[in-house]
């Protein structure tokens, strides 16, 4: 494929490094001659100085025939223009980088649509929920997310008191949008149907919509939820979004930010959140705040090494899980070494974001629960496939152990019931036995 990557920061690199890596031409456009040197001394590919908005730029990197330009600089209009322009002059596909909710959850208006670029990704979002999921469940075994964070997925131990115990599934009263996945005894997994009976001990995989997953959970596992003590460093966009991901009466939030108009402006636009303006290096204010009773603190400040410290120092004293935020690779050895518990970087996420996007094959895999016993595919339903559309899932003739647990049309993200179908189009989350692929590549085939 040829390529073109507008801007040459972090995420603009890595995208350049690994899709590069996959036999890709690729070139990349920035104003700054000092990032395209460094990309030319590291990278085989061609760069370009020049504003990624031009025309002029943009026809000279070869966009009338490009198969794809990627938009990642740090500025979300800069993005949207470029891929609007690049579009207009000829590329196939274009992908914008955003960090404003407003453009991401088109607030109001369909940007995407209306400037005719193919997709938005949003790495600081996806980041916060993956660090939100990880702060929730911090023992969990296996923690998926889908369509945006909409469809969630765990792996969970039945407690020994557990009301799901000896009842056949069929007459366990989930809520509607929960599904079961998967269920694992004694060291082997299968898929279950109606008639299993859950033991304790059990390790189950449910699937479910976000709303309404803790509803379930309960029911599978009773230990007492205390509410969680988070700590976030850093009045940052991506902290904004993981107090979004963690607004519930389970969590209590604070965000520390040494910037006074920040923390002003963060104040009011997180009601639910204490927003404290105080200096990282401060020692003895971050003594003042406890955080030997605090059960998670995240560094999401724009300075990795500062994040690497602060949640070093946090877990020096006493936090119970210390996550760190990281641009670079270069420090990532580094963590175990310090006591922190997990890393997250949003530039590997952008780039493992836009490889899903690339992807265009009907079936994709999207995560294992349990090897060569049960996988999780995203299906793309093609317009054609006249025996699957149209018609009750109930009655659709799918192989055997196969689970329809998600339905994506356009914005709206569901949990199907057997009165639901399918419709060109829709995205389908499906679960498998490995054994299925190609019964499941048969039969979502174009007829």
């Amino acid at each position: 494929m040829n390529i073109i990557i507008c801007g040459a920061g972090e995420v603009g690199t890595h995208s350049a490094e690994v899709l590069g890596a996959d036999g890709n031409n690729i070139t990349v456009i920035d104003r700054k001659p000092e990032r395209l040197e460094a990309i030319e001394d590291a990278l085989d590919v061609r760069t370009l100085y020049g504003e990624c908005t031009h025309a002029e730029a943009l026809l000279e990197a070869g966009c009338a025939n490009a198969d794809l330009l990627i938009a990642a600089t740090n500025l979300d209009e800069i993005n949207l223009l470029a891929a609007a322009v690049a579009s207009g002059l000829g590329t196939a596909r274009t992908i914008a980088r955003v960090q404003h909710s407003a453009y991401f959850e088109q607030r109001g208006l369909d940007y995407a649509q209306l400037l005719g670029v193919d997709h938005l990704v949003c790495p600081d979002y996806a980041t916060a929920v993956a660090i939100a999921q990880t702060v929730r469940n911090p023992g969990a075994l296996a923690v998926e997310h889908f369509a945006r964070g909409h469809i969630e997925m765990q792996q969970i131990v039945v407690s020994d008191n557990a009301k799901v115990i000896g009842t056949p599934l069929a007459e366990v009263r989930l809520p509607g949008a929960v599904r079961f996945a998967a269920v694992e005894r004694d060291g082997a997994a299968f898929i279950p149907d109606g008639r299993t009976k859950i033991r304790k001990g059990d390790v189950v995989t449910l699937i479910g919509e976000t709303t309404v997953f803790e509803k379930a959970r309960k029911l599978i596992h009773t230990a007492a939820d205390k509410r969680k003590h988070v700590v976030i460093m850093g009045g940052t966009p991506l902290a904004v979004w993981l107090c979004r991901s963690l607004r519930s009466r389970a969590f209590s939030i604070r965000l520390i930010e040494s910037d006074t108009a920040r923390a002003e402006e963060l104040s009011e636009k997180l009601d639910w959140v204490t927003v404290l303006r105080v200096n990282p290096s401060d020692h003895e204010a971050l003594e003042n705040e406890r955080l030997d009773q605090v059960d998670a603190f995240v560094a999401v400040t724009d300075d990795d090494e500062d994040n690497i410290l602060n949640a070093a120092r946090a877990k020096s004293m006493g936090v119970r899980q210390a996550v760190a935020v990281l641009q670079h690779a270069t420090y990532l050895h580094l963590l175990k070494h310090v006591g922190i518990d997990v890393a997250f970087s949003p530039r590997v996420t952008a780039v493992t974001q836009i490889q899903q996007l690339l992807d265009d094959g009907p079936i994709r895999h999207l995560a294992t629960l349990a090897v060569g016993i049960a996988d999780v595919y995203e299906i793309r339903i093609p317009t054609a496939a006249r025996k699957l559309v149209d018609q009750p899932l109930k009655t659709v003739s799918l192989p055997p152990k196969t689970i329809i647990a998600a339905i994506q049309r356009g914005d709206e993200v569901k949990v199907p019931g057997g009165d639901d179908w399918l419709a060109p189009g829709d995205a389908v989350v499906v679960i498998a036995p490995t054994e299925n692929q190609k019964q499941l590549k048969s039969l979502f085939a174009v007829a």
